[in-house]
């Protein structure tokens, strides 16, 4: 009786608008999806465009009038979700509630700091909107599937991230044995770190054994990398088709704002309210 309660309390406006902004099963919903994700893109690559000097000189003033029509429409779509959503404090404290607000805020902030001596900082705020494209997770349907993976293989990486940490340790120490300040291996973290470097093929080239023992050794880590840059790979792989068999519906909780239900599903297995009311 509480939840239906709760459901009547909500207004027919704010419920069509929380299934415009939070569901993607409807037509309304894929459009508005549409329109933000191409804003996102549109206002990040503004934001990158800014950044170099030529391009801002020459058309400094109109990025600067999108930067602000941007900011506008991505307020009223903070605001909108704020106001259609049933749990506003748990929505605005959330990771994309949270990225939500990093999108607009540096905007209004730029305006409140005014002077040469704060040109870094107003710089600084500039470069936070490129975090915008983090809105872009939020309407990428296999998302809650990837963390799903992540967060269900999390232990068998961490296992995998302490062996591999205990290994290039092992290996460093062995190759500031072999190698010494001669060659440039002047210290156990150094050779640590020429070790992470190597097993990762990323090789930098800064530090290179010298000796034929530092060069086998190193030529056995580089071996050994190719398969350890593999099982994380096979990890979350396994844990994501493990993911994708579930039916797992788009469905947003209209109280708690709650994802990763199933398609069957007609009340919130988080907070036990009705998912989609009647209204």
């Amino acid at each position: 009786m509480a939840n239906k309660a709760d459901n009547n309390s909500f207004s027919s406006l704010r419920f069509r608008i929380h299934e415009i902004i939070f569901e993607a099963d409807t037509p309304f919903g894929k459009i508005f999806d549409i329109v933000l994700i191409t804003s996102i893109v549109l206002s990040v690559i503004l934001v990158m465009l800014d950044s170099v000097r030529s391009i801002r000189q020459q058309f400094g003033e109109q990025l600067y009038l999108a930067e602000w029509f941007f900011t506008i429409v991505f307020t009223i779509e903070y605001v909108l979700r704020l106001y259609s959503i049933g749990n506003r404090l748990k929505y605005a404290t959330s990771f994309f509630g949270v990225v939500d607000l990093l999108a607009i805020l540096p905007t209004y902030l730029s305006l409140l700091i005014a002077g040469s001596q704060y040109f870094m900082v107003v710089r600084l705020l500039r470069i936070l909107r490129i975090f915008r494209v983090l809105k872009l997770a939020n309407y990428v349907g296999e998302s809650a599937l990837l963390a799903e993976a992540l967060m269900a293989s999390r232990r068998k990486i961490f296992i995998f991230l302490l062996t591999v940490l205990i290994l290039v340790t092992l290996l460093g120490s062995l190759m500031y044995l072999v190698e010494g300040d001669q060659n440039g291996f002047s210290s156990i973290p150094k050779s640590i770190y020429w070790a992470i470097v190597t097993i990762t093929t990323v090789g930098y080239g800064d530090l290179a054994p010298s000796t034929d023992l530092g060069k086998a050794i190193a030529s056995v880590i580089m071996i050994m990398g190719y398969s350890i840059i593999a099982i994380p790979t096979g990890i979350v792989t396994v844990e994501f088709a493990n993911a994708f068999k579930k039916n797992i519906s788009t469905q947003v909780c209209l109280h708690c704002n709650s994802e990763g239900h199933d398609e069957d599903a007609k009340y919130c297995k988080f907070c036990g309210s009705e998912i989609n009311p009647k209204i």
